[in-house]
């Protein structure tokens, strides 16, 4: 049987407000602010426990960004709570399916990633008594209102749940400023909403983030990044004369023709990897452009005779892939382009001190110095200029730390690294 730790006031009102008489009017409950706030696990095991109570025989939908984010952040740590008080939970990994019997009676939960505009098509049609969206603000608007639309039955709520993002996503304006005329009960969480925090622990997540992500994540507020990207670089803490002996290697890649082509050769050593050399060709600068083949030669010359793991590339550079594909002789991986998260994930292993820099690699700190935000946007947006470097370190955060901001933390730095 699953043990439970005690639940903070305002867990306990994210999952019984359906019940209490002062909430009777509300059809949504919206809960945002910091990380590990414990926030998804009151609203799920809420929305289920309402669910059970108030209908039989009734659909209802989990969103997340994608099933297996949902399936891994809320699935999987939810069902044992359910069994632990005797709640039947049938998990249909293959259909995307949770069967859950209680109290006499029996419903079935649909599992919903809204990765991108198209994932709207994937509800479209249902009937449903209820949604819970995990992560609401990194879904697209249509994902989000075609899935409130299928709640036609009487009776039914809505269950947002999500980390700030920028003041001026649609999320945010539509819902949270709204939540009177929404008829939403409207609470901000904070870590110390979350009783099984210790204060090691909470220090340790505060510890993670720095700039605007620090702002959301741990202050929780809907902020507008400013000025540089990344403030957290600091030459006396991220750069070395002197990178130590590697156990791997990989190399990261942006390519251009005419904006600059930027590569870094990374080396691991005991949990931090060293941009050890880079090679950056820019064809403005230098008044000619150079071929793919010329490139390629760069690349053999970077990695020298190290045992490359892998050239992780940008996406788009379809005849340098090609180029280097032909030669045989290394593996190439397309990069993941994602450039919030993995601006959010270099922040991370910037702080985390999980990467590194030689002190040769001079394109990239004069980068580091110009690579800002726009002002007065929209949304969270780069400008584009002075971030070729900035993006192939991307590639390379994104390919091989994979664990950025899980829960692991290599706590060391250059200046004592032996």
């Amino acid at each position: 049987m699953t043990r439970f730790t005690r639940f903070s006031e305002k867990q306990r009102l994210a999952m019984r407000w359906w019940a209490l008489p002062e909430y009777r009017d509300c059809d949504a409950l919206i809960c945002d602010g910091a990380v590990r706030s414990g926030k998804t696990l009151s609203m799920s095991l809420g929305f289920v426990l309402w669910a059970m109570l108030r209908f039989d025989g009734a659909a209802f939908a989990l969103c997340g960004k994608t099933v297996t984010s949902l399936e891994r952040n809320l699935v999987r740590p939810l069902v044992p709570m359910l069994e632990g008080l005797g709640i039947s939970c049938a998990h249909l990994v293959s259909r995307h399916v949770l069967d859950v019997t209680a109290f006499g009676h029996a419903c079935r939960f649909y599992l919903f990633g809204g990765r991108d505009e198209s994932s709207a098509a994937l509800i479209q049609g249902m009937t449903l008594a209820g949604v819970l969206f995990d992560e609401a603000a990194l879904m697209p608007r249509s994902f989000v209102e075609q899935a409130i639309a299928r709640c036609s039955v009487q009776g039914a709520r809505l269950w947002f749940n999500c980390n700030p993002e920028h003041p001026g996503h649609w999320f945010y304006r539509e819902w949270i400023r709204k939540a009177g005329e929404k008829r939403a009960l409207y609470l901000h969480f904070t870590m110390e909403d979350n009783p099984s925090l210790s204060e090691a622990v909470r220090e340790r997540y505060r510890r993670m983030y720095s700039g605007v992500f620090y702002d959301r994540f741990i202050l929780g507020r809907w902020t507008v990044p400013e000025g540089l990207i990344y403030p957290m670089f600091d030459k006396a803490r991220h750069v070395t004369s002197e990178v130590p002996a590697c156990t791997q290697y990989v190399i990261s890649c942006d390519y251009g023709t005419m904006n600059p082509t930027s590569m870094g050769l990374w080396g691991e050593h005991r949990g931090v990897w060293y941009r050890v050399k880079e090679y950056y060709y820019a064809a403005r600068r230098e008044g000619m452009a150079r071929t793919d083949e010329q490139h390629y030669r760069a690349l053999c010359e970077l990695a020298a005779d190290r045992p490359i793991a892998y050239v992780v590339v940008d996406p788009s550079a379809a005849s340098f892939i090609a180029c280097i594909t032909a030669h045989g002789r290394f593996r190439v991986r397309k990069a993941d382009n994602d450039v919030l998260t993995g601006i959010r994930r270099v922040s991370e292993a910037l702080v985390q001190g999980r990467i590194a820099f030689h002190a040769s690699c001079e394109d990239t700190f004069r980068e580091f110095t110009q690579y800002c935000w726009k002002e007065n946007g929209a949304g969270d947006v780069p400008r584009k200029e002075h971030d070729h470097a900035m993006d192939d370190i991307r590639y390379f955060v994104m390919a091989e730390l994979q664990n950025s901001g899980s829960g692991r933390f290599a706590a060391l730095s250059v200046s004592r690294d032996p």
